[in-house]
């Protein structure tokens, strides 16, 4: 991850501490009503905890919030709970993804270092499901530019995040 985002680890129970934190930082010294600041932590805990129950791990933000009301850039990485060997092959997986996202969603198997991957973009997401080893499933990454979109230096750095991912 690059080094000005700022990690979360929703495996701990300090996790709203830490968001706590994060948006404390991001809106010291700047000419922000407060109802800005409690709408970025309301929503950034939604999103955590909506995450929390399906899996996530890690909740990464991006620093240097404009005076908007939503953060740059995230990511939340999760891995779902599912039995060994029960998981679709990601070509399943991806023809099961597109019947469900939309006709504005692009939905493509891709390889990556870590393995073949099923990649859903939108304009303001892009999600990798990441075929995990010893068939345990798949790692979801699931990144959000809202402000930027997926066509550009974002979308290129969420891109180049995935293609960084490897197993060890």
């Amino acid at each position: 991850m690059p080094r000005d985002w700022f990690r979360v680890d929703l495996t701990k129970e300090r996790w709203r501490g830490q968001l706590k934190t994060f948006v404390d930082k991001e809106f010291a010294g700047v000419r922000a009503p407060a109802e800005t600041a409690r709408r970025i932590w309301s929503t950034l805990r939604n999103t955590a905890e909506h995450g929390l129950s399906r899996g996530a791990l890690e909740f990464f933000l991006r620093t240097e919030v404009p005076e908007g009301s939503t953060a740059p850039a995230s990511l939340l990485i999760s891995w779902p709970p599912m039995s060994r060997g029960v998981a679709p092959t990601p070509e399943e997986f991806a023809e099961a993804m597109a019947g469900r996202a939309g006709p504005e969603a692009v939905v493509e198997v891709v390889e990556l270092p870590a393995g073949r991957s099923v990649r859903l973009r939108t304009k303001s997401n892009v999600d990798y499901h990441v075929w995990m080893p010893g068939d345990a499933g798949y790692l979801h990454l699931a990144f959000s530019v809202p402000l930027s979109g997926t066509d550009g230096p974002m979308g290129n750095l969420c891109d180049a995040i995935a293609h960084s991912l490897r197993w060890i």
